[in-house]
């Protein structure tokens, strides 16, 4: 598995995607944070990060298919999917090996907003009266909910030789587990505790929770099963190229 991993974050350094896709990020919500026209922390004059923790995972939901649609898709369109299979590893040392080098992409993109954080903190009055609980919170949700967008993008590029098909697979069941079932929850389609529990299914509920500053242990439970669930599909796209 760390041989595939360093092969895979190797491959991303050694190129432009890497570099890309955490530019790209990092001037998308560093635009919206700091410069989008009535959104901004400086106009809403709140020392606070939550406009950062509610614009990222639509960032995200994007950028993460992006980088990982030809991890497997390139794999099986080139035919080096069978070489990787006449070496001593399991597809599960695969999958992992892909999913912690985009994982940790994700993080080296996240990483720099710390920034943010230490400027709230002394723009803040007086200085450091800012909710320490939350915005960390929120640093963890975020770290789960970009586990689970790599685990599900990696598992679309896994079903289709097209990359583009990849992508765009992954980012509208991104969308849809992350935002959609909580719009339709919020709808009040359903009755009595059914919009509960229709809301307990999408990520949105657990990424918020968690984002109060109390780490609950339900919410982990639920983006760790989330994420085994779709390697689980990764694992049996991949054996099925076996039958």
């Amino acid at each position: 598995m760390f041989a595939i991993f360093q092969k895979e974050l190797r491959q991303f350094f050694s190129s432009l995607i890497g570099y890309i896709a955490i530019g790209v990020f990092l001037l998308l919500v560093g635009f919206l944070v700091w410069f989008a026209p009535d959104e901004n922390i400086l106009d809403t004059g709140y020392a606070t990060l939550d406009h950062f923790f509610y614009i990222a995972p639509f960032i995200l939901m994007m950028l993460i298919p992006a980088i990982t649609m030809r991890s497997f898709s390139e794999e099986m369109q080139s035919g080096t999917i069978e070489l990787l299979a006449t070496r001593p590893l399991t597809d599960t040392d695969i999958i992992f090996g892909k999913f912690f080098a985009a994982l940790a992409l994700v993080l080296c993109a996240i990483a720099p907003t710390l920034i943010y954080f230490y400027t709230v903190y002394h723009l803040a009055y007086p200085v450091g009266n800012v909710d320490f609980g939350g915005i960390l919170g929120s640093y963890f949700g975020l770290i789960f909910l970009s586990a689970v967008f790599v685990a599900i993008s990696l598992f679309t590029s896994s079903i289709t030789k097209s990359q583009i098909v990849a992508f765009i697979g992954g980012s509208f069941i991104c969308f849809v587990i992350f935002y959609a079932i909580e719009g339709l929850a919020r709808l009040g389609a359903f009755y009595g505790k059914s919009d509960y529990l229709i809301e307990q299914i999408g990520l949105y509920s657990h990424y918020e929770s968690i984002g109060r500053g109390i780490v609950d242990t339900r919410d982990v439970v639920y983006f760790l099963s989330v994420i085994i669930l779709f390697t689980f599909f990764t694992r049996t796209s991949l054996a099925s190229r076996k039958w």
